[in-house]
């Protein structure tokens, strides 16, 4: 009877094995099955709304004004490249200085930049929420970036602060990385709302002029010193299935290419000491800072292309690249022709010569131009916000239709270049765009930006 019951025992403890394997074979077979559908099917990311501040009036300089203001700190030498710098530069006679930059003397410090760092992102934030009806408290994830002013605490903490946010937010705060930053948040954000479900995430992007002002006399820093401006966006981002009956974009692609590894590429763009005057810093662009984008452009969008192009078109560029690595290296490479894959260029408006280039290399049409250069007009060079003036250019102007292509891409320190694609959710009406920077005005342009 004993081996009977021994017999019996040795049965269940091999059934109760296998069936252990089994499961844990059924387990691995499922989360490899699950690990590929994520993959392959990501969570969707949608761009509920986004909202661009718009300066006091009282803060408009005219270039002519902003010559004025520099005069007693700078040689007359360096006043007179300021000014053909401003005349070459595709600005208008609006676009927007803070405060302590009219004020005599002016008043470069930590609590002057504060406030107008403050001005900027509450404002963006205030209005971002009113047009979208989502409470503060909602929000998951808070992502700011500015790359010259990074007080303690951080932009982030200041946002956290001001609207009470919740004890676990996920918070980051990007320095240091120059004009594409903002679309490198976005990128972020979408990362972190692949993992985080039924979030929201906030975007902050701007730039300090107050704190980035250069008194020196070094022209590849007094450059940048002219071409700056007050500005900056707020963006909401959601995974939530509901609010894509109501969110504008789906945000498609997010690319990235860091050119830094090569050293004029890293120096292009270099903040440093003034080397003939003491306690002055400014932000240097080096002679070679076009070739140095024309690089980093054409990387991105070797890349990009892979998503975007129709199939004839990877062909083309393929075969050409196949024939100057292996046959012929004078052979010039072909250029795809991306207004296949796109509707809207949302160009960073880094400089009328950086928009040029853009247009030559994209071979892209005035119209498609016109969106940056009214933006590099109106607001002048933004930084890591200016991708999202153009944008709203687009709709105040009414060009977004459902199921719209749009491209955003921009350059920064590094050196960077990163792009967005969205796509259009729905028919964007002007009408109802009543918080859009530019729809008080917008039947004043296009205006010829070289007057």
């Amino acid at each position: 009877m004993s081996s009977i019951l021994t017999i019996f025992r040795d049965f269940l403890v091999h059934v109760c094995k296998s069936s252990n394997i089994l499961l844990l074979l059924w387990c691995g077979l499922i989360a490899y099955i699950a690990t590929i559908y994520l993959k392959k099917y990501p969570t969707k990311v949608y761009l509920v709304d986004f909202s661009c501040y718009k300066p006091d009036p009282a803060c408009i300089c005219s270039k002519e004004m902003f010559v004025q203001t520099c005069t007693g700190h700078f040689q007359n030498e360096s006043i007179d490249f300021s000014r053909r710098i401003l005349d070459r530069s595709g600005f208008g006679q609006k676009t927007y200085m803070p405060k302590s930059f009219f004020k005599i003397p002016q008043s470069i410090c930590i609590s002057e930049a504060r406030k107008e760092t403050e001005s900027v992102i509450f404002g963006a934030i205030d209005e971002l929420l009113l047009k979208t009806k989502v409470q503060a408290k909602n929000i998951r994830i808070i992502i700011t970036n500015c790359s010259i002013f990074n007080p303690t605490p951080s932009l982030s903490s200041m946002v956290v602060n001001h609207y009470k946010l919740r004890h676990n937010i996920l918070s980051y705060n990007l320095s240091g990385m120059g004009c594409s930053a903002g679309l490198l948040a976005i990128d972020l954000a979408k990362q972190l709302l692949q993992v985080h479900p039924n979030s929201y995430a906030l975007v902050v992007s701007t730039e300090n002029i107050t704190i980035g002002c250069y008194f020196g006399n070094d022209r590849s820093m007094l450059v940048s010193n002219c071409l700056f401006r007050m500005g900056g966006a707020a963006i909401l981002l959601s995974n939530l299935s509901t609010d894509s009956s109501r969110s504008k974009y789906n945000l498609r692609h997010t690319i990235r290419t860091h050119k830094g590894s090569q050293d004029h590429s890293y120096n292009a763009v270099f903040q440093k000491d003034d080397e003939t005057q003491r306690n002055i810093i400014g932000v240097a662009l080096s002679k070679d800072l076009m070739n140095t984008a024309g690089d980093a452009l054409k990387a991105n969008i070797s890349i990009l292309g892979r998503y975007v192009l129709p199939l004839l078109e990877q062909l083309k560029f393929l075969s050409t690249s196949i024939v100057k690595k292996y046959f012929n290296t004078r052979m010039k490479l072909y250029t795809p022709n991306f207004k296949l894959a796109f509707e809207h260029f949302c160009i960073h408006t880094g400089g009328k010569a950086v928009q040029d280039e853009m247009q030559k290399i994209l071979e892209l049409s005035d119209w498609h131009l016109e969106p940056s250069r009214m933006t590099l007009y109106r607001y002048g060079n933004t930084s890591s916000s200016s991708v999202w003036y153009v944008l709203a250019y687009c709709e105040a102007k009414g060009r977004i239709k459902k199921g719209d292509r749009i491209w955003q891409i921009a350059f920064g320190s590094g050196f960077k270049c990163n792009s967005v694609v969205l796509c259009a959710l729905r028919n964007i009406d002007p009408v109802q765009e009543n918080y859009n920077p530019w729809i008080d005005e917008i039947h004043q342009f296009p205006v010829n930006a070289t007057s």
